[in-house]
C-alpha cells in the first residue's frame, strides 16, 4: 500500500471527495466537524497526467465511480507510477464534474518536498452548501 496526501484543485472539489467519503463511511457529515480546509503551494515533478483525454481509457478505465467498488481497478494504476518513481499523479475527480485531484505519494514521515502549507487554514464549523456537480 503507498501512502499519500490527496489534495484537490478547488474547496468545491475538496468538499464533494469529503462529501463522497462521509456517504461511503455511512457517517453523517455533520460528525465529522470541524474541519479545516488549507491551501498549499504545489511545486512538484515527475508527477503523472491522468486527467488528459484517454489516458485512463488507456489504463482501462472507461469512466470513473464515486466508489470504493473501483479501487481494485484505480489503485494498481497509482502503484504502478509510484514504482516508477513518480512523485504523485493528477486526475479527474470521481466526486465532482469537471474537478481535480492531486494524490502525491508519501515515502517518509513529515513534511513533503514541493508542499507548502499556506497558513492559515479554514475552520470549518458548519457544513458547506453541497457543490454544484457532486457525484455520489
Amino acid at each position: 500500500m503507498v501512502r499519500a496526501l490527496y489534495l484537490a484543485d478547488s474547496p468545491e472539489t475538496a468538499w464533494a471527495e469529503w462529501f463522497r467519503h462521509s456517504a461511503e463511511l455511512g457517517v453523517p457529515a455533520q460528525t465529522r466537524l470541524p474541519r479545516d480546509l488549507w491551501k498549499f503551494d504545489v511545486d512538484l515533478d515527475e508527477v503523472a497526467d491522468l486527467s488528459a483525454d484517454g489516458v485512463l481509457a488507456a489504463h482501462g478505465i472507461k469512466s470513473l465511480s464515486p466508489t470504493r467498488r473501483q479501487w481494485s481497478k484505480t489503485q494498481p494504476i497509482g502503484d504502478g507510477y509510484f514504482r516508477q518513481g513518480r512523485r504523485g499523479l493528477l486526475a479527474p475527480s470521481a466526486a465532482h464534474e469537471d474537478g481535480l485531484v492531486l494524490t502525491v505519494f508519501r515515502t517518509e514521515p513529515g513534511p513533503i518536498a514541493g508542499l507548502k502549507p499556506i497558513k492559515p487554514p479554514k475552520t470549518f464549523s458548519e457544513l458547506p452548501a453541497l457543490p454544484t456537480g457532486l457525484r455520489t
